[in-house]
């Protein structure tokens, strides 16, 4: 059967997952790559690093954000929400790294390891080191499919 998924659906699948793709275009190419990323009920927030993705995003902020379970070929969920990227600076953007990480970071390590027994020292400035960009993703719609046998 192929449905339509509500409107929890769709926030639950948002929720539960911590990789989707982010698509942009620069007006001529489309542009999609695979991201980390975690969502508050309102927004998607992501990182990255300075490249295409980012370049691209900052001329034309309308993007399409796309999550999916898939079970099998007969048992999927699919997400798509529309929406605008935004770069965050200061609080916000140190806010978001935080919530990121508190969803990312255990997926990465055993619950047991924790950021301060790989040396990480977050009192200890590296300026010479490539710094990640924070963004929002404000949503203005979102769409929901499954299938499921």
């Amino acid at each position: 059967m192929l449905g339509e998924l509500n409107e929890t659906q769709i926030d639950n699948l948002l929720l539960s997952q911590a990789i989707g793709r982010i698509a942009c275009t620069n007006g001529t190419q489309p542009y999609i790559v695979p991201v980390t990323f975690m969502y508050d009920g309102k927004h998607i927030f992501g990182q990255t690093y300075e490249g295409t993705k980012l370049e691209i995003m900052r001329k034309n902020p309308n993007v399409c954000f796309q999550v999916d379970l898939m079970v099998n070929m007969a048992n999927w969920q699919s997400v798509l929400v529309f929406g605008k990227f935004h770069e965050l600076k200061g609080e916000d953007a140190i806010e978001a790294r935080a919530n990121l990480y508190e969803k990312v970071f255990p997926l990465l390590t055993s619950s047991t390891i924790h950021a301060h027994q790989h040396g990480v020292d977050s009192t200890v400035a590296d300026t010479s080191r490539v710094k990640p960009v924070l963004y929002s993703i404000s949503i203005d719609e979102k769409t929901g499919r499954f299938e499921r046998q």
